[in-house]
């Protein structure tokens, strides 16, 4: 019996009121789910590290040398007026969509993509300290200003874009910011590979490259891990799986069946795109291909983004 993957992200995300979601049967490995806690119970459980940001954040010069060649060709990495350290991402073709049994098959269906235009991403997930210098507020539950900023919902996520557009510096260098395409995340994800994750087909070594369930909600830390503290993948791009879910530009639709040139998704519908995992998922849900969709105003502590950068003629 296949389930839908809707009903399916409700019970892992929970209601977005920011109460601890539920987790379901495959989340928790079968073991007692926990009660649940409040937002002032969660934010005081993460440690002053992760708070104070005591480790440090890897830099343009440590990004640079995490990068393939292809990538690399575009440029070095760049940093912004605000300190958001963007990454070159090639144009180029690649299969998206993952066959899996246990999904309903036309919303994963392997497709080819071609991206024709390289793009900047940013480096990490926005940050609660970059959302604020932009948006004035931080409406994230666990504080900390190199931790991914959540509780943003996908309006929020495209307000910030045009803010940050506007501001003086980033106008003048004729820079807009947008939320990445669904094709465009999961290229960059994928950075050339094939297999279910960056890294390889086994999640065996997840833990090196993500915070997600068994090295944070199943251990009580239960909370966003500062950015940038796990390995990056092949386009020198950290925390693509797992951490927060990030969104996409697009609204949640089937897949097309055949091979396709800029996607950017059905022109309406109910939800918009999250990819990535989060520090509350299983192994599944941080692989390169998993899909999901939520309302555009959603706002819960498993949900962040990070920024497209694409030239003002676009």
């Amino acid at each position: 019996m296949r389930i839908s993957p809707l009903v399916l992200l409700f019970a892992m995300l929970g209601c977005g009121s920011g109460s601890e979601p539920a987790k379901t049967p495959a989340e928790s490995g079968g073991n007692q789910t926990q009660s649940p806690k409040t937002e002032t119970q969660l934010e005081k459980s993460q440690p002053a590290s992760n708070k104070a940001g005591t480790a440090k954040t890897p830099d343009a010069a440590t990004v640079k040398k995490q990068m393939t060649p292809a990538p690399l060709a575009l440029g070095k990495p760049g940093v912004n007026s605000i300190g958001m350290l963007l990454v070159p991402i090639p144009a180029g073709t690649f299969t998206m969509g993952e066959a899996n049994g246990d999904d309903n098959e036309e919303t994963w269906t392997p497709h080819k993509v071609t991206l024709t235009q390289p793009f900047h991403l940013g480096q990490y997930e926005v940050t609660q300290e970059q959302y604020e210098k932009v948006m004035g507020t931080n409406p994230s539950i666990f504080k900390g200003g190199q931790n991914p900023v959540e509780r943003a919902s996908w309006n929020d996520a495209v307000e910030f874009c045009r803010k940050l557009s506007a501001l003086p510096a980033e106008k003048k260098a004729g820079y807009v910011y947008r939320l990445p395409t669904e094709a465009e995340w999961e290229y960059a994800c994928r950075a050339g590979t094939k297999t279910r994750y960056s890294f390889g087909d086994s999640d065996s070594e997840l833990g090196d490259y993500a915070w997600y369930d068994v090295n944070a909600s199943d251990v009580d830390e239960k909370y966003a891990h500062r950015v940038g503290q796990k390995k990056a993948n092949p386009f020198g791009l950290h925390d693509m799986h797992g951490n927060v879910y990030e969104w996409c530009s697009d609204w949640y639709g089937n897949y097309p069946s055949g091979s396709v040139t800029d996607p950017t998704g059905p022109s309406t519908a109910s939800y918009r795109v999250f990819r990535g995992g989060s520090w509350f998922s299983f192994a599944g849900l941080c692989r390169s291909a998993f899909r999901g969709g939520y309302a555009p105003t959603i706002r819960n502590f498993t949900l962040g983004f990070r920024v497209a950068l694409v030239p003002s003629s676009e």
